[in-house]
């Protein structure tokens, strides 16, 4: 076990995603790139719902707040990897707990955002009737403020406990952001409480949100197989197809991220999950739902035509 300098550190150092100086420059095009597609894409999507009255339903509500989180989401990761790749690895003390704040706080409230909109899913398919008195604005208030106050909730149970810790030298973080593990990695004081919490509160939302989205689509399932119309089925799937690519982009890099086993654990691809979550997911979301919803086309069409 590697002897650790018990003096005080006030700042970090971020090792980033690789130390090869010759992917630096490609590294660095690549996520601005990416970045501006984000920042172009959700605050599009944002805006576009705004201004057409035909996406005014609870289902584009939940939409805009999705890109909402993936706005500020990418806004997180995005500056302070380029400063990574531009040689610029520290990171103070403040900073780094103030960038796992607020990346917990988002990556939890776009778990429950996605299980709120696979109710509201639901809701829509298998008791259409019922749908505009079911989904009042008041229960998608609800929904959406319980999905900030769930990721709330998590990132200050996570957040205080780094606080109470003690860090050391070597102040390296084998990350290119302050993510929770990594953190605990380098802490001179006992972690064992904070890992048995992370544990626990990662297994309950993750299990609890991917519960709701299973057991909703497979009432769809079991609603959609009973109607006879062949075009009606295509439209109550098409309906869900957005929605299923999103949930399936989120749970699919944060599962290979948080869920390898100990005996096969990887850094790397760690890292590499962890890109697709924090950087590319959000550049994906808006090009899925304009992609593949008529509604959101025919709403882009007008706007620009005006």
């Amino acid at each position: 076990m590697a002897v650790k300098n018990y003096t005080m550190v006030s700042e970090f150092i971020l090792l980033g995603l690789t130390d090869r100086l010759d992917l630096q420059v490609p590294l660095f095009v690549l996520f601005l790139v990416i970045y501006v597609l984000t920042l172009a894409g959700n605050m599009g999507m944002i805006v576009l719902i705004r201004i057409s009255p035909q996406l005014h339903t609870p289902m584009y509500f939940f939409l805009s707040n999705l890109s909402l989180v993936d706005l500020c989401y990418s806004s997180i990761f995005a500056p302070r990897l380029l400063m990574n790749l531009a040689q610029s690895k520290t990171i103070s003390y403040a900073g780094c707990i103030t960038q796992h704040c607020f990346f917990v706080v988002f990556v939890t409230t776009e778990g429950f955002l996605l299980a709120a909109m696979a109710y509201d899913r639901y809701v829509a398919i298998c008791s259409p009737l019922l749908y505009t008195a079911v989904m009042t604005k008041r229960v998608c208030i609800h929904l959406i403020g319980g999905s900030y106050l769930g990721g709330l909730v998590n990132s200050f149970t996570h957040t205080s406990g780094l606080l109470i810790l003690s860090f050391c030298v070597p102040n390296t973080v084998n990350h290119f952001f302050c993510d929770t593990p990594a953190m605990l990695q380098v802490a001179c004081s006992d972690v064992h409480i904070n890992e048995l919490l992370l544990v626990i509160f990662s297994g309950v939302i993750a299990i609890s949100t991917l519960l709701i989205i299973i057991i909703s689509y497979l009432c769809i399932l079991t609603t959609v197989l009973k109607i006879h119309s062949a075009e009606s089925r295509y439209k109550a799937f098409s309906t869900c197809a957005s929605h299923l690519t999103a949930v399936t982009l989120f749970y699919g890099p944060v599962s290979l991220s948080h869920l390898q086993p100990g005996s096969m654990y990887s850094q790397e691809q760690e890292k590499i999950s962890a890109v697709f979550y924090t950087l590319v997911v959000p550049m994906l979301n808006p090009l899925v739902y304009s992609l593949r919803n008529k509604e959101v086309k025919d709403a882009l069409k007008k706007a620009i035509s005006c």
